[in-house]
């Protein structure tokens, strides 16, 4: 404590006062002290922060190179402790058994044939899969089966596993790159050409991210392209913030594809929020992007597609059975709309209005 005490005084010292009242030569010899050290970096080894001091003359009545060889006898004289236990073959301790897992009462008072207890019992998850998907109960599967049945090829029947919205896998085809024009397509894009029906921009990575947002802003006023496709272009959210702001004013574009890219959540959710000013576009594609989108962006995209009526195809495998079976029951029932819409205009309304009075 008095030692701590004794350099309490050295707390206020104003060090710019002492370097400046050095002379030139006490300013050399601390340069001198400090050439190659480095006293405050701590990834150093101590050596290299502070001058060797082990060559010094002793002082007082300790003797360094006594004291070594002291220490380098003692170690000699010393046996090595013998840490080797042989083996016996003695088990000490209990033998662990396993838990047994609590039987579900309901489920053993049902009683199947024997025939069909014990194909179940002995089925593979191949068939089990292939039984939800007959049975109509492919949503009570994990996520890992579902991945393991659509891409199983022992499964008969994938009816019950279709979706749709089932992604279309971009391959990019480095042999046969996109020979499409930039600079002249996006003048036809602003000088709204009647003939300019498809906008094709796929795996041409050179594209500067302002053309892609002028493509965007182009799209705004622009009546006739109902196709836009810009897979692989490296796009991120700055690109799908503007085509966000596009499809809230425009209302011809039917089709856009944005997978393969490197936008984020926030830019997706972009996307989603748009649909609900959107009226026209009947497909979205944004699958494939460079990071995933997790649970909390999958959430959302869902909630955005069920307030969405005109959006027929979505393109994005979600990775939770939960946002995915909304997202596919939201398009179900966008497909289911537009049917009724289409046959009310080939018969009329399905249920006519009953006329009152006689």
């Amino acid at each position: 404590m008095s030692y701590r005490k004794e350099l309490e005084k050295y707390r206020d010292l104003d060090e710019d006062q002492i370097l400046g009242a050095l002379t030139e030569e006490e300013i050399k010899m601390l340069e001198d002290e400090l050439v190659d050290l480095d006293p405050d970096n701590a990834l150093l080894p101590a050596g290299m922060r502070q001058r060797d001091q082990t060559k010094k003359t002793p002082t007082g009545p300790f003797k360094r190179d006594d004291l070594l060889a002291h220490l380098e006898k003692q170690a000699n004289e010393i046996e090595d402790r013998e840490d080797l236990v042989p083996f016996t073959g003695e088990k000490r301790g209990k033998i662990w058994v396993p838990k047994q897992k609590a039987i579900d009462p309901v489920l053993e008072s049902v009683t199947l044939e024997p025939e069909l207890e014990e194909a179940l019992a002995n089925a593979s998850d191949a068939e089990l899969c292939d039984i939800a998907a007959i049975l109509g109960m492919h949503t009570l599967m994990s996520n890992q089966q579902y991945y393991e049945a659509l891409g199983s090829t022992t499964i008969v029947n994938k009816e019950g596993l279709d979706s749709i919205i089932k992604p279309t896998q971009y391959k990019p085809v480095p042999d046969e790159p996109n020979a499409t024009n930039v600079e002249e397509t996006l003048q036809r894009v602003k000088n709204n050409d009647p003939d300019l029906e498809e906008v094709n921009l796929n795996n041409i990575k050179d594209i500067p991210i302002p053309t892609l947002k002028a493509y965007a802003e182009a799209l705004k006023n622009n009546s006739y392209v109902k196709k836009f496709s810009i897979v692989g272009t490296r796009s991120n959210d700055p690109v799908a913030y503007a085509l966000a702001e596009m499809l809230k004013v425009n209302g011809v574009l039917k089709s856009l594809n944005v997978e393969s890219n490197f936008i984020s959540g926030s830019g997706i959710l972009a996307l989603a929020e748009a649909l609900q000013d959107n009226r026209t576009l009947i497909e979205l594609k944004i699958d494939n992007q460079s990071q995933p989108l997790g649970n909390k962006v999958e959430m959302e995209i869902a909630s955005m597609l069920e307030k969405n009526e005109s959006l027929l195809k979505f393109g994005y495998h979600f990775t939770q059975q939960g946002p995915r079976l909304r997202a596919s029951n939201a398009m179900m029932n966008n497909n289911d709309l537009v049917r009724k819409r289409r046959l009310e205009d080939l018969n009329g309304p399905i249920f006519p209005k009953c006329r009152t009075g006689v």
